[in-house]
């Protein structure tokens, strides 16, 4: 039962490997975010008076302010014209899927709020502030883990960052902290202060469900250095070092393997590693900085698996033929 358990992930695992399904399964996970995010604007926004971060939240700035003077800007047509421009801007400064399927998700956000009319879930304005934030968070880490995003501040930053080699996150932080003062005093500090909380929620949301570049270093102590090494070579594009130490307990000789990954290829890596050696014995701990050449792998992975580099072979050893190298090997020991 197991075994067959095995063959279907890995056959599930080498389809999502294929851009195609790759890109399925990036659409199908925009349009889940357009759709969470005008449930957001329409049953928790608009109801309790907030002020979302980056672009949406100056659309809904825009949009109320306008209302004011008569003349009505939508937030659906704000949120097209303040990313339009940008996304033209970084065309060929950054990835061309990442800001189709980002365009794609800003345009469905703006349809669907013509298109439906969610009505407020709770009458409570703390509440309203609470999962409004969560569904927030949601809407926009489902994007960023099929590799894309909602747009506005993501394609400022990642253009940035880019041509720079700098971040301006601080940047970006300063002007949302600008725009919740401006909206504070023209429609009450009160607002201001809940639209805080929401936002808050919301980043803490999006750090709950989407960690993708956070690190984490890998201590294994294994007997069987070569066979984990090359298993992990081919499946991952991290590098890995091997030092020969000696067990305390045991007095025998061991090697300590050390790695650096992001957190969300972690689990897959102790998975191939156990698989390999079932004796080893894996440290996980965080990692707060790194300095050095690191891979960050493809913006465009909805799965927490590596995608193989395609100038490598995408395995040279299924799960089967490892099993059977490290059965002859322990065959080898005994004799």
């Amino acid at each position: 039962m197991r075994n067959a358990v095995d063959a279907i992930t890995d056959r599930a695992l080498e389809l999502a490997r294929l851009a195609v399904v790759r890109r399925i399964i990036t659409a199908i996970a925009v349009t889940f975010s357009a759709l969470l995010q005008t449930f957001l604007i329409q049953a928790f926004v608009e109801p309790a008076n907030l002020l979302p971060s980056g672009f949406t939240g100056v659309a809904v700035l825009v949009n109320q302010i306008t209302s004011l003077g008569g003349v009505h800007i939508s937030t659906s047509v704000g949120m097209l014209l303040l990313n339009i421009p940008v996304a033209s801007l970084c065309w060929g400064s950054i990835s061309k899927r990442f800001v189709i399927f980002s365009m794609m998700q800003v345009a469905l956000s703006s349809l669907f709020l013509n298109v439906f009319n969610f009505a407020p879930l709770l009458g409570d304005k703390m509440m309203l502030v609470i999962f409004g934030g969560f569904i927030s968070g949601l809407s926009i880490a489902v994007a960023l883990k099929a590799g894309a995003s909602t747009g506005g501040t993501d394609f400022v930053a990642l253009l940035v960052s880019n041509r720079t080699g700098k971040t301006i996150w601080g940047l970006i932080f300063a002007s949302n902290c600008l725009l919740l003062v401006i909206f504070g005093a023209l429609f009450g500090w009160d607002n201001a202060a809940y639209s805080i909380v929401f936002q808050f929620i919301a980043t803490k949301t999006i750090d709950s469900f989407y960690n993708r570049y956070d690190r984490v270093t890998l201590q294994i102590t294994t007997r069987c250095p070569n066979e984990v090494m090359d298993a992990y070579i081919e499946e991952f594009q991290h590098g890995i070092s091997c030092a020969e130490v000696i067990g305390g307990y045991s007095r025998k000789t061991m090697w300590l393997l050390h790695t650096v990954v992001s957190t969300y290829e972690s689990a897959d890596i102790i998975d191939l590693v156990r698989d390999v050696d079932p004796g080893a014995v894996i440290n996980v701990f965080r990692t707060d900085n790194f300095v050095g050449g690191w891979y960050h792998g493809a913006v465009d992975e909805p799965l927490p698996t590596a995608v193989p580099d395609p100038d490598k072979p995408a395995r040279l050893l299924s799960k089967q033929a490892r099993r059977h190298k490290q059965s002859e090997l322990q065959q080898d020991d005994g004799r």
